[in-house]
């Protein structure tokens, strides 16, 4: 009996699972025979479970395991705390496991596993080293930077980089191996999406697999660092960092102009400007000698912050907390660090005091307010802009629309005072009318011998009033109204920029916080911990701090940004946290990788292009995902890198593979935001906030998800679904989430079904004459960049066996599927029974997991 179309959806349970996230197991211990790292494996684990009670604020009995010489020392008891090559004679072991020592460790929290406990066990059985540097209270973070001598490691691969020796050397030490290079089809999908966002080709794909040259990889590489599409890719996860965003956020959430700063983004990644450049740009591009358009452009950076302008707002509580949101940004995304700690009082776990926190609050400090009062009860957003540069023909267009609007004010200001006697008896008329009604009691409007008793509002709203019934100043008027909306539309566009006042405002030390407490004065300066800032100039503005920032003396700006892009490429980073290089966050799972790569970044020219080159053309990136059991049961997580990347994509980028595969892709790029289709009233008017959302119906409504609006109070909802930020504040690593939610916005969200239709009619009008069976292994080919196994043809086969018997009896089904929502969707194929029943493989294969993932 065929199973109905349901059934066979069901069925494809194994690539089916919608957007199944990669299965979470409990991480194991280190094997007995693994070198256990003091600085990647203990220090974290005793921070989380032992310095609350034993760290750098309490030292209860006396102990403190942040330091060395007290861990490796004796106990109130005289007793020998860890004891080296003798877990079992260590008390700290003893605390952890054997009651009769007293109450189990640590007290009144979760105990440790067996397995942290064994990676205890084995750090002391292997002599309990604890580097100098760490027992001389340097954090791993903010040392130097140096270049580490690449390890030599025995059966690498003949193509193997400095990457692949630093991982192979860590997986020697635990008894593993890098896994088999991927496939060619795989390969290419992976690293296609994970530089451009976008999969391949059919025809790309096959180019691939027939090229037998040795550099055909790099070749293919090379290519999409050269895309266009790149710059697309990797501003997402920038935007996110800046919080960029197209509205002020709050509850009036009115939109605001900043797209220009989205396209400087896009334009410096795909020209790959050094990402010095980059960065000194975005602080303080306009501070720059002779700064050009794109440099005070890139400022914009710190004018993303949310604006409130809601009725009541504090226009310097307001200042201070948009100064506030940029010294936290600022150090999470250059220097990540969790600063904000110290906004009130002196950071509880890092080196940084509340002296460091305003010394950078003073650099900010210097701009002028944001919202201006009008009417004395409403406040707008306004701050610095910029008009953005026109071509010769628009300008021209502008002088001449601004000449015939001053034209024609000049003549309706002639008419209406030509008109005025005319006014004055139209008044009397009424004046004496309404005397006639009232009794002639002289308490009129005004009268023709009174009219002081109107006032000026008044008499602005009669005079309105009569011109409205002058049929040569109607006619005015409504030339004057189009030749508003004209210019208008030939006004230049604006974004927001920085600039610095003429005169410094003073800077104090906030008592908490608050600004309205201030204490102590202080200077602009940099974290005391950090390495010393040297003044070229006593300028203490904000280029000052850019320099300092890229200055390879920093410790930590190479760091974090490469991990960052490790984390996206591979889908985790080195550093597990990357908001916190602190004390409190991870330490790096392959810490003279990371270093490596820091130093690589810099010696490069800061070049972000050469550094993902690195990355992927390394064999660890290349290898294959397959997650045996073996590997699984060794690392699960894949921290160690024995398999290859694979993870959920990005919620633009889910977008932006439908749309690729579907073929409706629009390769426009820049410009205003976009409004692609949404669901009816999400968009709700709230106050002054009255937006409209109006679904585009040409290509725009096809464009790729970096283009979308971003409004902070209703971001697209199905970007929403996949994880995307709102954009309210910076977002160093976006979650990833499996819900039901995500599979049914796949499944039924009108925006998707398009995508789907859109598939069916290509699979359908590329491979004409061909049987099921080929444009079968067609569609998975465009979905997937592989040809289908024999098991997913064989379950498709039947879904395409039960749909066409579902649609034979119920025509109107069909008909309503193949009913296009927007005239931007052309479709090519006549019979839509036949396309009703292809649209149900479209949508199958858009929910598969592998569509999903990378």
């Amino acid at each position: 009996m065929a199973m109905n179309s349901r059934a066979h959806v069901i069925a494809l349970a194994g690539l089916l699972v919608l957007v199944a996230a990669p299965g979470k197991l409990r991480a194991q211990g280190q094997g007995e025979d693994a070198q256990v790292d003091f600085v990647r494996d203990v220090q974290p684990l005793l921070r989380r479970h032992c310095f609350r009670c034993h760290g750098p604020k309490e030292q209860e009995g006396s102990l403190a395991l942040n330091r060395r010489e007290s861990t490796l020392g004796t106990a109130d008891s005289g007793e020998p705390i860890v004891v080296a090559g003798q877990a079992d004679d260590s008390l700290l072991i003893k605390r952890l496991t054997d009651a009769e020592y007293g109450d189990l460790m640590p007290l009144d929290a979760e105990p440790l596993s067996d397995a942290e406990i064994g990676t205890l066990r084995s750090w002391i059985d292997q002599g309990a080293s604890w580097p100098d540097a760490v027992a001389e209270g340097e954090h791993w973070a903010y040392r130097r930077i140096e270049r580490p001598p690449v390890p030599h490691v025995e059966n690498a691969p003949v193509r193997a980089t400095p990457i692949d020796h630093f991982v192979l050397r860590r997986l020697g030490a635990t008894g593993q191996s890098l896994s088999p290079e991927a496939d060619r089809p795989r390969l290419l999908r992976r690293v296609s999406l994970a530089l451009t966002g976008l999969p391949p080709t059919p025809d790309e794909v096959q180019a691939f697999i027939a090229d037998a040259s040795p550099d055909a990889y790099e070749k293919a590489v090379d290519r999409l660092l050269a895309s266009p599409a790149y710059g697309e890719r990797w501003a997402v996860p920038w935007l996110d960092l800046a919080r960029y965003a197209d509205s002020n956020g709050f509850q009036a959430d009115q939109l605001r102009d900043n797209w220009a700063f989205r396209d400087w983004v896009i334009r410096a990644f795909n020209a790959d400007m050094p990402f010095d450049e980059f960065v000194v740009a975005q602080i303080a591009g306009d501070l720059l000698p002779d700064a050009t358009i794109d440099q005070r452009i890139a400022t914009g950076f710190h004018r993303m912050t949310p604006c409130n302008v809601e009725a009541g707002v504090h226009p310097e509580a307001n200042r201070h907390n948009q100064i506030v949101d940029r010294v936290n940004t600022t150090a999470t995304v250059f220097l990540g660090t969790t600063l904000e700690c110290a906004q009130c009082h002196d950071h509880k776990y890092d080196p940084f005091t509340q002296q460091d926190y305003y010394r950078l609050f003073a650099y900010f400090n210097n701009t002028p307010l944001e919202v201006e009062n009008r009417a004395g009860v409403t406040w707008d957003f306004y701050g610095p802009r910029m008009e953005l540069p026109q071509n010769e023909m628009t300008r021209q267009e502008l002088e001449a629309a601004r000449q015939r609007l001053a034209a024609l004010e000049s003549r309706r200001a002639i008419a209406a005072e030509r008109s005025e006697p005319d006014f004055e008896q139209w008044l009397a008329a009424r004046n004496a009318d309404d005397d006639a009604n009232e009794g002639s009691d002289g308490q009129a409007a005004g009268q023709a011998t009174g009219e002081s008793k109107l006032t000026k509002p008044q008499r602005k709203k009669l005079r309105a009033q009569f011109d409205k019934q002058d049929p040569k100043l109607k006619q005015l008027d409504r030339q004057l109204a189009r030749a508003r909306r004209e210019l208008k539309t030939l006004e230049p566009d604006t974004t927001l920029v920085m600039v610095e006042m003429d005169q410094p405002r003073e800077t104090f030390v906030l008592t908490r916080g608050d600004y309205e407490s201030p204490a102590e004065r202080v200077q602009p300066g940099t974290p005391a911990v950090l390495p010393e800032l040297h003044r070229v100039e006593s300028t203490d503005d904000r280029l000052e701090l850019a320099r300092w920032l890229t200055s390879r003396e920093n410790p930590l700006l190479a760091r974090v940004t490469v991990n960052r892009w490790w984390g996206r490429l591979f889908g985790h980073p080195l550093v597990a946290t990357p908001e916190d290089f602190g004390s409190q966050g991870e330490a790096p799972s392959h810490p003279e990788l990371l270093d490596w790569l820091a130093a690589e970044l810099i010696d490069s020219g800061w070049s972000m292009k050469h550094a993902h080159k690195q990355i992927v053309m390394s064999a660890t990136f290349k290898q294959s995902a397959k997650a045996t059991p073996q590997i699984l049961a060794a690392d699960p997580h894949n921290r160690l890198l024995a398999r290859g990347p694979r993870f959920r994509l990005p919620a633009e980028a889910v977008r932006d593979n439908a749309l690729a595969v579907s073929g409706l892709l629009s390769r426009r790029m820049y410009g205003p935001p976009i409004m692609p289709y949404q669901p009816d009233n999400l968009w709700r008017s709230v106050g002054r906030n009255q937006p409209t959302w109006k679904a585009a119906e040409d290509e725009d409504r096809f464009r790729r998800g970096v283009y979308v609006v971003c409004k902070r109070a209703a971001p697209y909802p199905s970007f929403i679904n996949f994880d995307a930020p709102d954009r309210g504040s910076c977002t160093v690593n976006r979650p990833r989430s499996n819900t039901p939610l995500q599979a049914l916005t796949l499944l039924n969200d009108p925006a998707y079904a398009e995508m789907a239709l859109a598939l069916a009619d290509r699979v359908l009008s590329e491979s004409p004459g061909a049987s099921d069976a080929g444009r079968l292994d067609y569609a998975v080919r465009v979905v997937l960049a592989r040809s289908g196994t024999p098991r997913e043809l064989e379950l498709l086969t039947g879904l395409l066996a039960a749909e066409r018997e579902l649609l034979a009896k119920n025509p109107k089904l069909a008909a309503a599927r193949t009913k296009p929502r927007t005239a931007a969707l052309q479709l090519q194929t006549r019979d839509k029974q036949e396309l009703a029943v292809w649209f149900a493989v479209a949508n199958a294969l858009l929910n598969l997991d592998e569509t999903m993932t990378q």
